[in-house]
């Protein structure tokens, strides 16, 4: 018979229960982990840059982006006059982006872009740093200095090269950023007018409908603009309307009526 009574016998569940937990999460996971997680692999670096480079491609068609990155950081410093150099300079931007580490990737792209101006990738180019700016894109209430950054890139691709192959994917893109951008003026004059800073408020108003009067938020902007203009001073109201005839686009001051 078991003389244990029933608080040691609680007990001794408990603590069986401990162990067994502290063994699934702590030894037990590093041998599974070791079983399932992929042999560590020591990469060739003996061959010339013809074989480094294709086993440099192999490891990143099949998304091994720290190998393939090691393979083209060898084939740019020993062969840099080479054109497999040239390639391999790309992909070292591309694995960066590819292992999510935008704001490493953008300069090799800059760099890229200024060693070969006139090489056949630069669409491409353009458009990936682009695309690392878009990734790095902050929702409406934060800085959106990326923002900018990514419609001013993208623009440039469109301007240069408008029949890319990145041109629709780029400027729906642009859209976006734009819409994300009077969304963030709009914040500011929300916030504005709830702290009774209606002059402030009006102007980031007449701003948003200036620049981006062809987004989602400005039936938005309008409304307030409607009921924040109302409570201005009849001089703070003749300044809202010499800053918002500022900010007029031109064509619309050449309009007869």
């Amino acid at each position: 018979m078991n003389s244990m009574n029933p608080v040691d016998q609680y007990r001794n569940l408990w603590a069986v229960l401990l162990v067994s937990t502290v063994l699934l999460t702590g030894g037990c996971s590093s041998f599974f982990g070791n079983m399932f997680e992929p042999a560590p692999v020591e990469v060739n670096t003996s061959g010339d840059e013809i074989e480094m480079t294709r086993d440099a491609m192999e490891y990143f068609n099949n998304g091994r982006y720290l190998l393939a990155e090691e393979l083209f950081q060898q084939v740019r410093d020993r062969y840099p006059f080479s054109p497999q150099a040239t390639l391999a300079e790309l992909r070292l931007a591309d694995c960066k982006y590819y292992k999510l580490l935008y704001e490493e990737a953008i300069p090799l792209y800059q760099e890229f872009e200024k060693l070969h101006p006139n090489n056949e990738a630069i669409p491409y180019v353009i458009f990936m740093e682009g695309s690392c700016y878009y990734e790095l894109m902050d929702t409406a209430d934060r800085d959106q200095e990326n923002t900018h950054r990514m419609i001013d890139t993208y623009d440039r691709l469109l301007n240069r090269y408008p029949d890319s192959p990145f041109t629709y994917e780029a400027t729906k893109r642009i859209k976006e950023g734009r819409d994300l951008l009077a969304e963030h003026e709009l914040i500011v004059a929300r916030w504005y007018a709830r702290t009774d800073q209606q002059k402030q408020s009006v102007n980031r108003l007449n701003l948003l409908l200036a620049l981006y009067p062809d987004t989602k938020w400005v039936d938005d902007a309008r409304e307030l603009l409607a009921s924040e203009s109302s409570t201005l001073s009849t001089e703070d109201q003749r300044e809202e309307e010499r800053v918002r005839r500022i900010l007029e686009p031109w064509y619309m001051k050449l309009w007869p009526f």
